[in-house]
């Protein structure tokens, strides 16, 4: 059986000035790693992926006609939403659930995950940047995750998440114009903030870049289906549209 590849890109030659991110778009497992001591049901909860998320993406990426890159495995095998550095970056627990194959490993095999799945999907999102560069100013960077609707035994109120540090230019407008288009519950780096470890795809691509960015999240039980996901899709081309619209000088300028 053929193994997915480390990352895959949809509509590469898309005009519009945006770069979307899927970063956790899959629950696979590579064959070599087994199922790293979890069973199935395990790998395809929230820990292993963030599902309906890779759906949103590919619809954004039709709708926007944007290119967009997803990851082709599990965030369990390598989380390449965190920085090489990071601790988490390969966890031995998430969420109350132990991995067993990802305990006591040694810097070899540290080093050959991130040089097998972590450094080509990163690669290639600098690629499709240095494209988009080519056919505008400054392309904004959108990374789309989804969120578990409870963690940690605890309800999280939020219909969707705005991560930013530095840079509000997207993140501002994009909070009210979801706000305005809606009775919805819009967190402000909730229920993650991406002044922490998350969102190092935005921080490298986005911030260090100094390219406009920001990471969206919704919560999962809100793209659970079809119609949830082309309702967000809508919404979401929707407020970026008009943050295009009202402000894309100040957005886009170099």
């Amino acid at each position: 059986m053929n193994e997915p590849a480390s990352f895959r890109i949809l509509n590469g030659s898309g005009r519009a000035p945006v770069v979307l991110l899927c970063d956790h778009a899959s629950h696979a497992v590579p064959a070599e790693l087994g199922d790293l001591g979890l069973s199935h049901e395990q790998i395809t909860r929230h820990i292993g992926w963030d599902p309906g998320a890779a759906l949103l993406t590919e619809k954004l990426s039709q709708s926007l006609d944007a290119p967009a890159l997803f990851s082709g495995y599990s965030r369990l095998v390598i989380d390449i939403n965190r920085a090489p550095d990071d601790p988490t970056l390969i966890c031995e627990i998430s969420d109350g659930v132990i991995v067993p194959g990802n305990r006591a490993l040694d810097d070899a095999e540290r080093q050959r995950r991130i040089s097998a799945y972590f450094t080509p999907y990163h690669s290639a999102v600098a690629a499709q940047i240095d494209s988009a560069l080519q056919r505008c100013a400054s392309p904004a960077v959108l990374s789309i995750h989804s969120f578990t609707p409870r963690m940690k035994g605890r309800d999280r109120p939020w219909h969707a998440g705005i991560l930013w540090n530095q840079d509000g230019r997207l993140a501002i407008p994009l909070m009210q114009a979801l706000r305005e288009d809606g009775d919805l519950v819009v967190g402000d780096n909730e229920p993650y903030s991406g002044r922490s470890q998350a969102g190092y795809s935005i921080r490298e691509h986005g911030e260090r870049r100094g390219l406009p960015h920001v990471l969206v999240e919704i919560r999962q039980d809100l793209i659970a289906d079809e119609a949830g996901v082309a309702e967000w899709a809508a919404r979401l081309d929707r407020c970026f549209r008009r943050i295009l619209a009202e402000n894309g000088t100040a957005i886009l300028a170099a």
